[in-house]
């Protein structure tokens, strides 16, 4: 028996298809496609209609974003392939490639904040004298005393402020 045109899966999808079968809702995919992570056609009615294609892409994004890579960095990198086909093997090996290295870094200082974490006392002051968080070596010592960058935040743009100490005469 011969196969019509109808007995052939569909090459695109409808929004609906697509938040299913990704897991991802509608308006998000709408959102990504503001971003230029994804992109859709428009059918004769005007409803928005994606290559199968998207469903591999949107899976990147999802893995990226869940390992804390910005948007805008997955956009950048996403750009660079081509959308008229599927992602492939060799792509997910050079986009996590060129992704690993920002995580690695991030992984090292996120390590480093963990374990300087227990030298705080948690007052909120931040500023003793030494609080590896915030005051690394005491060099907030040389702009005042106290809580400082509670008492004086906000008075310039980085929240340091030349005041005298009050013990300097």
């Amino acid at each position: 028996m011969e196969k019509s045109k109808t007995d052939l899966p569909r090459r695109e999808l409808s929004v609906g298809e697509v938040a299913a079968r990704s897991g991802v809702a509608v308006s998000t995919l709408h959102f990504y496609e503001t971003k230029g992570l994804i992109k859709s056609m428009r059918s004769r009615g005007n409803q928005r209609r994606y290559p199968r294609s998207v469903l591999r892409r949107i899976a990147v994004i999802k893995i990226a974003q869940r390992t804390g890579i910005p948007l805008a960095d997955i956009q950048k990198t996403l750009s660079a392939l081509p959308d008229d086909r599927q992602l492939l093997a060799s792509d997910w090996e050079r986009l996590s490639e060129n992704w690993k290295a920002d995580l690695n870094e991030r992984i090292t200082k996120l390590t480093a904040l963990r374990d300087q974490l227990t030298s705080c006392i948690g007052c909120g002051c931040l500023s003793m004298r030494d609080c590896p968080l915030r005051n690394p070596h005491d060099t907030l010592s040389e702009k005042g005393t106290g809580a400082y960058l509670i008492e004086h935040a906000g008075e310039d743009g980085d929240g340091a402020v030349q005041t005298a100490r009050p013990d300097a005469s």
